[in-house]
C-alpha cells in the first residue's frame, strides 16, 4: 500500500472500544468506512489513492483510542458538503467515534475563500473605529407583529446595539411575515442611527426554502440590510458558503442543531465544525453557547473554539466569536477580561429582563466601551 498523499487530511478520531475491541481494528474500519466502504483488498489498485489509512494509534485509557487517519482531499475537492460527509458521514451512524482534531492542507484551504467581511470588515460595516469588543442584541419572541418586532429593534439600536439579529426561531410566520418585518425593522434602526449618529447593523434572519433565498437576499439588499442571520446547518455548507461569496452581506452563523454533534464521546468537536467548517464556509460572526449559561459547554470547548474562529486557517480572515445563551448583562466585564476585544456579545433575555430596554441595552454598551454613563 502506497504512502499517503501530502494533501490528505490527518484527522484525529477519539474512538471507544466496548468489549475489549482492537484499537487497531476499529481505526482501521473507520478509515476504510470514510472512504471506500470496502476492506483493502477489495479495493481495485486504482482506487487506492482515495482509501483512508491509519497513521497511528494511541491507547488514552481503558477502552478508549485516538487514532490519526488520513483521509484523501481530493475525495472532497473544493466541497464542504462532501467534506463533512469524509469527516463523519458513515462514522456519525457508529456510536463512540468524535472528531478530535484536524490538520487541513494547505492546498485544500486555498479552495475556499472564507468569510468576505471578518472581524476587521464586520468592525467597519458596524462603524466601530476602535478596537473593542461589540453588543448584539436579538430581536424577539415569535408570536410578535412586525410592528412590536421593529419598536424593539429602534430601542436597542438607540441603546447603542452595533448588531441586531433576528431571534433565529423567526423565518417567516404570521405573526410577522419576513418581507413586512425586515422592512419595518431596518426601518426602524436606521431612524435610531440617525437620531444617535450610530451605525447599527440589522441582521434579518436568512432562511426558508431554497427556491425563496435568492429573492430574500435580494430583498434584502434593496432596503439598506447589509448582513444576514444563518443558520449552516439547517442551510447547508455550500449554500451558506455561496451567499457568502456572491451576496455582499456579512454572515452571522447561528449553531442550530450543532448541539446534536456535541457529545464528549460522539460527534465532532465544536472548534472544527462551528469554527473551522463554518469559518471555510464564509461566516463572518459565529455564535456558540458560552459556559455558565442556560446550555452546558465547557470552558475549554469555549476557548477552543474562539481560538479556531480567530487563529490562523490558510488565507482565510479570521472570524468573530459571539458567545451568547444566556449571557448576564454583569458577566460583561468578567467576559471582557477572558475573550478580550476581538469578540461580539450576544446579550437577550438579560436585557427583556430589564423594565427599560433602551436604557439596559445602553448601561451594557457602555460597560463594552470601558465607560460609565
Amino acid at each position: 500500500m502506497s504512502a499517503p498523499d501530502p494533501s490528505s487530511l490527518l484527522v484525529r478520531y477519539r474512538l471507544a472500544l466496548p468489549n475489549g475491541e482492537s484499537a487497531k481494528a476499529r481505526a482501521l474500519g473507520l478509515a476504510c468506512e470514510q472512504t471506500s466502504e470496502l476492506t483493502p483488498d477489495l479495493v481495485p489498485a486504482s482506487a487506492e489513492p482515495y482509501l483512508g489509512r491509519v497513521l497511528g494509534v494511541e491507547s488514552i485509557e481503558p477502552g478508549v483510542a485516538l487514532a490519526t487517519i488520513a483521509l484523501p482531499a481530493a475525495a472532497a475537492w473544493g466541497d464542504l458538503a462532501q467534506l463533512l460527509v469524509l469527516l463523519f458521514g458513515n462514522a456519525s451512524l457508529q456510536p463512540g467515534v468524535r472528531v478530535e482534531a484536524v490538520e487541513w492542507p494547505a492546498d485544500l484551504l486555498a479552495r475556499f475563500i472564507g468569510p468576505a467581511f471578518g472581524i476587521d470588515g464586520l468592525r467597519e460595516l458596524a462603524g466601530v473605529r476602535e478596537r473593542r469588543a461589540l453588543l448584539c442584541g436579538a430581536v424577539k419572541p415569535l408570536g410578535l407583529s412586525s410592528a412590536e418586532l421593529a419598536e424593539r429593534a429602534g430601542a436597542l439600536a438607540r441603546g447603542g446595539a452595533d448588531l441586531i439579529k433576528d431571534d433565529h426561531g423567526i423565518a417567516d410566520p404570521p405573526s410577522s411575515p419576513f418581507a413586512e418585518r425586515i422592512a419595518r425593522c431596518q426601518e426602524a434602526v436606521t431612524r435610531a442611527n440617525q437620531k444617535t449618529g450610530g451605525s447599527t447593523l440589522y441582521v434579518p434572519n436568512l432562511a426558508g426554502p431554497a427556491a425563496s433565498l435568492a429573492g430574500r437576499i435580494e430583498r434584502l439588499r434593496e432596503i439598506g440590510c447589509r448582513a444576514a442571520l444563518v443558520a449552516p446547518l439547517v442551510l447547508g455548507l455550500e449554500t451558506v458558503r455561496e451567499i457568502a461569496a456572491g451576496s455582499g452581506l456579512a454572515l452571522l452563523a447561528h449553531p442550530a442543531l450543532a448541539g446534536a454533534f456535541f457529545s464528549p464521546a460522539h460527534g465532532i468537536a465544536p472548534e472544527i465544525l462551528l469554527g473551522d467548517l463554518f469559518r471555510m464556509a464564509g461566516c463572518d460572526a459565529v455564535i456558540y453557547p458560552h459556559e455558565g449559561g442556560r446550555f452546558p459547554f465547557p470552558a475549554a470547548w469555549s476557548g477552543a473554539l474562539a481560538a479556531h474562529l480567530r487563529g490562523p486557517l490558510g488565507g482565510l480572515r479570521p472570524t468573530f466569536p459571539v458567545p451568547a445563551g444566556g449571557i448576564a448583562a454583569g458577566r460583561v466585564p468578567e467576559l471582557l477580561r477572558e475573550m478580550g476585544p476581538d469578540t461580539i456579545f450576544l446579550i437577550g433575555s438579560a436585557l427583556y429582563g430589564a423594565p427599560d430596554l433602551e436604557r439596559a441595552t445602553a448601561e451594557v454598551a457602555s460597560a463594552i466601551r470601558g465607560r460609565t454613563e
